[in-house]
Formats: C-alpha cells, structure tokens, sequence
C-alpha cells in the first residue's frame, strides 16, 4: 500500500524549463484550472436560460450567490460590495478545490501550504494596501484600540500587531491542516478496508462503514473549511474599510 503521504506528491505533467526555471504544468496546476472551469460551469451553464422557476442546478449556483452576498453585506457592510466579486471567486476557487480533491485520483491543491499561504499572503496584502489607501496614517489606529487609555499602548500595541501579521498563517495553516489530515485518515481508512478485504469479508465491513462516515465528514468539512476562509476574508475586510 502507497503511503499516505504520496497522494500530495506535486508531479509534473508538461515539463517546461524557461532559462534555467522550472516552470512545468503540474498535477496541482492541471486541478487548479479544472476546478476554475467546473465552478465556472456550475455558476454560468443553469443560468443561461434564467427560468423564473429554477432547477436544482440553477437553484444550486443562485444560493452560492445568495450565501456570499449575506456574508459580504453582513461582515463589510454596503462598502464590500465593490470587492464581492473577489471573495465570491475566493470561495468558489477554494470550494471546489476542496471538493473535487474528495474523489480519487485527483489532487487536492488546497492541501499544500504553498497554495493556501500564497491566496492568504494575498489577501493580507490587498486587505492593508486597501486600509492605508482608505485611511492614510490613520489606519494604525487598527494596532491600538479607540478609548483605551495611553499608557496600555506598550502592551496593546505589540500584542495587536504580532496578532495582525499572524493572520496569514493561521488562515493558511487552517485550512492546509485540515485538508492535509482528512486526506490522511481516508488513505488509512481505505487501506485497512482493502487490506480486509470489505467487499468479501466480514471483518472489513466496519472499516468500509467507518470510511463511508468519515467520507461525508470529509464532504463537509471541505464545505465549511472554504465558508470559514471566505468569512475571515470578510473580516479582516471590514478592519481594514472600518477600523474599530
């Protein structure tokens, strides 16, 4: 049996080296562009015809619309309309990269740290760029909160911005961690199925079960880990346009 690590393997599909750089389309590059295509897909084929009443495909994509739109209005407020379409891509490209990673032999990308530091490292650059060109000097008031007396600010101060910079680690590091765990327990889970024998023996029937349970787990996790990402995107949003 393969080890459960080798499912993360990044392999080179098109080898391609450009003065002296390996830039080759590997697997991770190959499922990123199918699931931009896929959610694509789902987002614009069921709405083509825009029935008055919808399918479910077209039921389907209108509530992810829905469900970014109540996040972005709830989190950001009327300001966040302008960055909508960001965060709804956000949450697709991280959804179906979570999703489709669930059947087999496919690859997860959202399970690499290089990819979720990078959409994270991303969002903290944009987030700041857009709170300093909004508030200018004044958007180091985020490191020291409003009314609290001076003298806190030795303390306050270090212990907001070591908080501040953090954030794209623990964003990252979240959704990489449970992605790269769940992955883990269902390539250990199907070993012990194979190994005794589910599909003739008894004995492998509580293994098969367990990894049916842990399946859907998985399903739903994948759903939530990209709802949390796209929530605290949301958030840090609202810092950075309303400071506190």
């Amino acid at each position: 049996m393969a080890s459960p690590l080798h499912q993360f393997e990044i392999q080179p599909i098109v080898p391609i080296e450009l003065g002296g750089i390996d830039i080759s389309i590997t697997n991770s590059a190959l499922w990123m562009a199918i699931a931009a295509v896929t959610a694509t897909a789902v987002m614009v084929l069921p709405v083509r015809r825009g029935a008055l009443i919808p399918g479910r495909w077209q039921a389907l994509s209108e509530s992810f619309y829905e469900i970014i739109a109540n996040m972005v209005r709830d989190n950001v407020g009327t300001a966040g309309r302008r960055y909508f379409p960001f965060v709804f891509t956000l949450f697709m490209f991280v959804l179906f990269g979570n999703v489709l990673g669930l059947i087999p032999y496919t690859f997860t990308y959202t399970s690499h740290i290089a990819v979720t530091f990078s959409l994270a490292a991303f969002i903290f650059l944009a987030v700041t760029a857009i709170g300093i060109a909004k508030h200018g000097f004044r958007f180091l008031g985020l490191f020291f909160p409003h009314g609290a007396p001076a003298w806190t600010a030795v303390i306050l101060i270090p212990i907001e911005l070591i908080s501040y910079l953090s954030r794209p680690v623990s964003l990252s590091v979240r959704l990489f961690a449970n992605m790269t765990v769940g992955h883990v327990i269902l390539k250990v889970l199907g070993g012990f199925v194979v190994s005794l024998g589910a599909f003739y023996a008894i004995p492998g029937l509580l293994p098969m079960a367990g990894l049916v349970a842990v399946t859907a787990l998985e399903v739903m996790v994948a759903v939530i880990q990209a709802y949390i990402f796209t929530i605290l995107t949301c958030i840090y949003l609202n810092d950075a346009l309303h400071l506190h």
